[in-house]
C-alpha cells in the first residue's frame, strides 16, 4: 500500500515548554489533544486544524539531541515579510532563496533544539531583501 500523505514530524527536546513557545511564536502551532503517554511531550496543531502535524517528545538530555539522516521539515506559510521581521527581531539566523523555475520562496532556520525548519511561501509574495 503506498503512502498518501505526510502525517507528522517528531521533535526531541530537553525542554518541552521552550519548544512549545518557539513553535507557537514562530509558526502559530498550538498544543492540542494528545494520548496520556508516560513520557512528557505535546502534539501541535495548525490553527483550525484537526490533525496534529508536529509531535514533541520531551525528557531527552541535551547531549542526545543530535541531527540524524532527516535534514529538515517543511511547512507552507503566508506573509513572508512578517516572518522575516519576526526572525530578525528575535536574532535568529535564516536563509531565504527562490526555487528556480517555480519562484517559490524557501525560508530556512533552526528551532531551539537545532532542528532545521523550512517554510515555503507563494511566488506572488512580495520580494523582501534577505
Amino acid at each position: 500500500m503506498p503512502a498518501t500523505s505526510m502525517n507528522h514530524f517528531t521533535i526531541l527536546t530537553d525542554n518541552v515548554q521552550d519548544t512549545l513557545a518557539f513553535y507557537a511564536d514562530m509558526l502559530d502551532l498550538h498544543a492540542g489533544p494528545r494520548p496520556p503517554f508516560t513520557f512528557p511531550g505535546a502534539w501541535l496543531y495548525a490553527r483550525g486544524g484537526n490533525d496534529p502535524i508536529l509531535h514533541i517528545v520531551g525528557g531527552k538530555p541535551k547531549e542526545t539531541l543530535v541531527k540524524g539522516v532527516i535534514d529538515h521539515m517543511a511547512f507552507s506559510g503566508k506573509d513572508l515579510a512578517e516572518m522575516l521581521s519576526k526572525l530578525k527581531s528575535r536574532g535568529l539566523n535564516y536563509e531565504l532563496r527562490r526555487l528556480p523555475d517555480y519562484g517559490t520562496w524557501q525560508l530556512f532556520f533552526h528551532d531551539n533544539n537545532n532542528a532545521k525548519i523550512e517554510v515555503d511561501f507563494d511566488p506572488a509574495e512580495q520580494e523582501v531583501a534577505a
